[in-house]
């Protein structure tokens, strides 16, 4: 009978005050800019004098890095991913290992921001947004982290700006070739056959129809997330009813859902645009960046770069990423094969031991 009672109460509080058991987004940050939709988070140095990450006991850092390390996110997810647990927080350890740690968050964008297209965040914000941290830090050299469409936003800047003063790219799970992205690839293969007969015929561009109706609104994406893998999101589900009794489990599978229910919008820009460039003309597979009249290619980049590929990433493979090394400059390069899905390989519970340290000592051996 107390198990049952306490099932009750556990179950009831998963789906009526989900809420109550969410640990993410634990570690103390200030927003040192804000335009009303885009934030600039800046970690300041941590008060511990070690912290715990699963189960290792890692010490903080005594001694700052020279350069920075800004984190760039990919649209439509919450910031909740970064700092998913009190012992598994990839921006505690980060901050923990010494690095000055800032982080774009690119807010809930609403109908209003539909007009906004992919270069709107590589070519416009992000750069305004790295001027406003290298203010703060007082120092012009940063390295950038970007994940998933973070990292499609990062090497495009880089190639755009030519900015001599980003020191290390980490990009992970990093799109480039979506022709060759596994079952995704082929659909994009077929989609790009019917569009391409379709603008042939009629004369319809998708990049100049209405921006609106394209759209993706948060619930949607949540979706979409969870239909690439169906039976791992009804296994999670079947598992929380035979763990109900046990509170740790139920905390837990409340919090990964934080990140996984509250997805965000995509701008029908930047839909129309990720159709256009991305999906039919593929154009990061032959160097071009993805937006009107850049003069600029991939192969303006001459950064270090450190790419970690997820193993069981079915968004991101590892042909599809892999495409990028081939198209730029930079002759620091190194390719991190690790266990785990698309948002495993940032945050799951195997990221810490199999990429976050590695990531970690490559910066510092760069940090100068």
């Amino acid at each position: 009978m107390p198990e049952l009672f306490t099932s009750v109460r556990n179950a009831r509080d998963r789906f009526l005050r989900p809420e109550t058991l969410n640990q993410a987004d634990q570690t103390p940050f200030e927003v040192i800019d804000d335009d009303g939709l885009v934030q600039v988070r800046y970690y300041p140095p941590l008060a511990e004098e070690q912290i715990e990450v699963d189960g290792e006991t890692v010490p903080v850092a005594t001694e700052v890095r020279r350069t920075p390390l800004v984190i760039v996110p990919p649209l439509a997810v919450n910031m909740l991913l970064y700092d998913l647990f009190p012992d598994r927080s990839l921006v505690k350890y980060l901050r923990a290992k010494g690095f000055e740690l800032y982080l774009i968050d690119w807010g809930r964008p609403g109908r209003e921001h539909d007009d906004a297209r992919m270069a709107t965040y590589f070519a416009e914000w992000l750069p305004r947004k790295l001027e406003t941290i290298r203010e703060h830090a007082g120092t012009r050299r940063l390295s950038l982290h970007g994940w998933s469409f973070g990292a499609l936003f990062s090497y495009c800047y880089t190639a755009l700006a030519s900015d001599p003063d980003i020191a290390n790219l980490v990009l992970v799970g990093s799109p480039c070739d979506y022709h060759r992205n596994g079952d995704l690839g082929k659909q994009y293969r077929r989609l790009a056959r019917r569009v391409k007969l379709l603008r042939k015929y009629t004369g319809v561009n998708v990049r100049r129809m209405p921006k609106t109706p394209f759209r993706s609104p948060g619930w949607m994406n949540s979706l979409a997330f969870k239909l690439i893998n169906p039976a791992g999101t009804a296994r999670g589900y079947a598992e929380l009813i035979r763990n109900l009794a046990d509170r740790e489990f139920v905390r837990n599978h409340a919090t990964n859902a934080a990140f996984l229910d509250d997805m965000v919008a995509y701008p029908g820009g930047v839909i129309q645009d990720i159709i256009h460039y991305l999906w039919v003309k593929n154009v990061l597979a032959r160097g071009e960046l993805p937006m009107r009249g850049a003069e600029a290619g991939l192969d303006r980049i001459r950064t270090p770069i450190l790419e970690v590929i997820g193993r069981n990433d079915t968004i991101v493979t590892a042909d599809c990423a892999g495409r990028l090394l081939e198209q730029v400059a930079s002759t620091d390069t190194r390719t991190l094969d690790v266990p785990g899905g698309h948002m495993g390989i940032l945050g799951g519970s195997q990221a810490p031991a199999s990429s976050w340290h590695e990531i970690a000592d490559w910066l510092i051996e760069r940090d100068g």
